[in-house]
């Protein structure tokens, strides 16, 4: 079968290694100059299964409310004359009732635990190397109700098959030594000794590579115009190649893996797709203290941020910006990163030389992303993954490519279905 893959993000080139395994022809259309050059370029680096509680849950309409007017707020909604938006903004206070948020979660956590093997099979067929670290993710917690929402969620995800463990200051001290400046502050932490941490941007590109050599074709610089019709079904993908020349690309089968841009393509179709860019920002900043940098992937729960060291970098990253499609920077978001940094770990890097980033990440209301067959015949979707792409890159081009090949991949998700 011949399968047309739209995107070059980690989803995308991930769908297209599957389904050259798997024995497809396979092309793969993107409009940068090369694979993971949009969303999954600079991103938090955690691959992180213990991560998977929805935003939306109970407690999330009050603390949104709380940060309205904040504008280094974790998450920051900008009221736009936006039907989208504020469909998006609907679903999400939907998702907000206590069984749909346990829902969401079980689901997440199914989809982790296999990319994670997904990923295991990748690095055994490849040998990728992305700064890849397995000292598990740290996660902070500064007061009593913090403590205790952290037990209740590792109590859920232990039930789940996550193992996450709850640690007292000390015990996160000995594990991570650099965390000696913030000590004072914890109330405790917990910690998932299975996850792990790596550069999603140096993977995407190997992995590209790895495909190209099972006989992908990748077509940069190439403008995806839109998907063409007929009969009831996808016949084709207009593009604008590198040339500036129209063309039309043909296939079996097609893929979107467009990210935040996936809606806007599948609209004109009939497709109303719940996604929403959720706009986020990272900092990468030298390190010029081995001693004094973590080692360990530390998330600071109560400012919604990640810390990941990448080498001789870390990398910080979080906030959601839900304000449309712009990727312009916002100095006082970009701030709000290095302030945080420094006061976890002063010493560590060269804060004067970070350099800063943001990234639409494709977000459902209830954070569980849409893959599977469309109701569009031929088209399928794996998009919608928000803030986890990098943990459910893998397993979801793993899933999606057994569903075009007349499989059934095991795990329990709902699958997209016509």
């Amino acid at each position: 079968m011949r399968v047309a893959v739209l995107g070059a993000g980690v989803v995308g080139v991930s769908t297209a290694w599957f389904l050259a395994r798997m024995g497809h022809q396979v092309v793969v259309l993107e409009r940068a100059c090369g694979a993971a050059r949009e969303t999954s370029f600079a991103n938090g680096g955690q691959l992180s299964v213990s991560q998977s509680e929805p935003w939306a849950g109970p407690r999330a309409p009050w603390q949104v409310l709380r940060w309205l007017w904040r504008d280094d707020a974790p998450l920051l909604f900008r009221p736009r004359m936006d039907a989208a938006q504020w469909r998006w903004i609907a679903g999400f206070l939907r998702e907000c009732l206590p069984g749909r948020s346990l829902e969401n979660m079980r689901q997440m956590v199914a989809l982790g635990l296999y990319s994670r093997d997904a990923m295991r099979q990748l690095r055994d067929e490849t040998g990728i190397a992305y700064r890849r670290l397995s000292r598990g993710i740290l996660s902070l917690h500064y007061d009593a109700g913090q403590l205790r929402h952290a037990e209740r969620s590792a109590e859920r995800l232990r039930r789940l098959g996550v193992d996450k463990r709850l640690l007292s200051p000390e015990q996160a001290l000995a594990l991570e030594p650099a965390l000696a400046t913030a000590l004072p502050s914890l109330a405790g932490a917990s910690w998932c000794p299975d996850d792990a941490s790596g550069d999603v941007h140096l993977f995407t590109c190997g992995l590209a590579a790895a495909a190209a050599g099972l006989g992908v074709e990748f077509r940069y610089n190439t403008r995806i115009n839109a998907l063409e019709t007929a009969g009831g079904e996808v016949s084709a993908v207009s593009v604008t190649g590198p040339d500036g020349a129209y063309q039309q690309v043909t296939a079996d089968a097609y893929v979107l893996a467009l990210g935040s841009h996936s809606p806007l393509l599948a609209a004109p179709l009939g497709l109303r797709l719940p996604v929403y860019p959720a706009k986020g920002y990272s900092a990468t900043v030298p390190v010029k203290s081995l001693a004094a940098a973590p080692m360990v992937s530390v998330t600071d729960d109560a400012h919604k941020l990640v810390f990941s060291r990448l080498g001789d970098e870390l990398r910080i990253a979080g906030t959601a910006e839900l304000s449309g499609y712009s990727s312009s920077l916002d100095p006082a978001r970009c701030q709000a990163l290095i302030r945080r940094g420094r006061a976890l770990f002063p010493d560590a890097c060269d804060w004067e030389a970070a350099r800063f980033w943001s990234g639409l990440r494709p977000a459902t209301p209830g954070n569980v992303p849409l893959i599977g067959e469309s109701r569009v015949g031929r088209l399928y979707l794996n998009t919608g993954h928000g803030t986890l792409g990098w943990t459910e890159g893998a397993g979801s081009g793993r899933a999606l490519a057994e569903i075009i090949s007349g499989g059934r991949p095991q795990l329990d998700f709902s699958f997209c279905g016509r």
